[in-house]
């Protein structure tokens, strides 16, 4: 080292926890594309609608477009394309504030809430089925550290 500190040892863990992240990742990735066949064969859905009327109906009374691009992660564009579909199958309302055209506001329709709470009920018997390994003391076990995972982070 040139400034005469010692040289840094090496993490005993660092190897375990890349691992962790493959394994972490691994079970995301096929929870995921699981949800995914599951809503497209059992209820002719894909993820990214339902996650668009999850956070709608997280927000009953509707949100700005903006607002719902921050709250999913995507760019601006790729919710307005969602949100094109749902609102032709008459699922959710937009409209425009009075006092700035510019912004949209958009909730879901009596009939999109009516359709995401069958769609969530079906979801969680899903999720059921593929978690349904767990006991009750390792999901509050990993939901202890994945709780204190997140909060590391920030």
């Amino acid at each position: 080292m040139q400034d005469g500190a010692p040289p840094l040892q090496p993490d005993p863990l660092s190897k375990r926890r890349l691992k962790m992240w493959i394994r972490l990742l691994g079970v995301t990735r096929t929870a995921e594309n699981h949800l995914r066949e599951y809503l497209r064969t059992e209820h002719n859905t894909t993820l990214p609608r339902f996650d668009v009327m999850a956070a709608l109906w997280r927000r009953r009374e509707g949100t700005t477009m903006s607002e719902l691009s921050r709250m999913l992660l995507v760019s601006n564009g790729n919710a307005t394309t969602v949100v094109d579909r749902l609102e032709a199958d008459g699922l959710v309302r937009r409209t425009q504030r009075a006092t700035d055209r510019r912004t949209v506001h958009v909730a879901l329709t009596d009939e999109g809430l009516r359709q995401f709470e069958r769609l969530a009920a079906g979801h969680e018997a899903e999720i059921g089925r593929l978690f349904g390994g767990l006991t009750e003391a390792e999901l509050e076990t990993l939901t202890d550290i994945l709780k204190r995972m997140g909060k590391e982070k920030e």
